[in-house]
């Protein structure tokens, strides 16, 4: 059986990231959900080298951030900027000297193989008259979404394309607008793109780095956290071997070891 991205969201959102694990220790973790195809993995690495349980919830930055800052009960913030941890930080809610950049993000343009658009021409295919719609997270709460407004912009396309965008809440949620059909293309994150179904089902190409802000993403530990040391842990775990080289994998940049 063929699991969606849908299918992959819901899953995630109800399993914790390990079995067996009530009598441990356990995190909540809130993060971006262009973590969605590799952060499963790093954390049953975690989960397996600590004796810990680590639940996670999944959605966009802008969210996450709104929940938080009303008081949700999040141990670690995974953002996929750097503000939305800095803003929590100024506002007494995070730890300042656990904020870190754990990964820097790419923005890809991203059609299944069946539909009208080649990535490869770039964006310029978006012009086409058989494209109906074009998927962007919402820049509102999305990292990727301000990306991609930009790119747009960037290539003097966005005035053209305006009527076309249509938005998700989360990167998440516009990856599932394009992949079931309902856009004929998306400016979603590598991640994702390199993620099994995405990889089957489409095809993508890079978006010139220069054509929009560098995505880098930043953790923090939430200041009302009772697990706190558990929570910087968990922080510094993604800078280590295993964790970087699967982020890698997935296509984020990962920054070189603080000396």
């Amino acid at each position: 059986m063929r699991l969606t991205l849908a299918g992959l969201i819901a899953l995630a959102a109800l399993l914790p990231g390990g079995v067996g694990t009530q009598a441990r220790p356990r995190l909540v973790v809130a993060a971006a959900s262009d973590l969605l195809t590799v952060l499963p993995e790093i954390v049953r690495g975690f989960e397996r080298s600590r004796a810990a349980s680590v639940t996670v919830s999944y959605g966009s930055s802008g969210s996450l951030f709104a929940q938080i800052q009303n008081g949700a009960p999040f141990d670690v913030f995974l953002s996929a900027d750097v503000d939305y941890p800095r803003q929590l930080v100024t506002a007494g809610l995070a730890d300042p000297a656990t904020l870190q950049v754990y990964a820097t993000g790419h923005l890809v343009l991203w059609a299944r193989r069946d539909g009208p658009v080649d990535p490869a021409r770039g964006l310029a295919a978006l012009t086409d008259a058989r494209v109906r719609f074009v998927a962007v997270a919402n820049p509102k709460y999305a990292p990727y979404g301000r990306a991609a407004v930009a790119a747009l912009q960037s290539a003097r396309l966005y005035e053209a394309l305006r009527g076309k965008l249509v938005m998700g809440e989360s990167l998440a949620q516009t990856a599932q607008l394009v992949e079931s059909g309902n856009a004929d293309a998306g400016l979603l994150s590598l991640s994702l793109a390199l993620g099994p179904t995405l990889k089957a089902e489409g095809r993508f190409a890079a978006l010139p780095a220069g054509s929009y802000p560098g995505i880098d993403q930043a953790a923090v530990v939430v200041k009302a956290s009772p697990r706190a040391g558990l929570a910087r842990e968990f922080i510094a775990y993604l800078r280590q071997g295993e964790a970087v080289d699967r982020l890698t994998r997935s296509g984020f940049t990962v920054p070189p070891p603080a000396r």
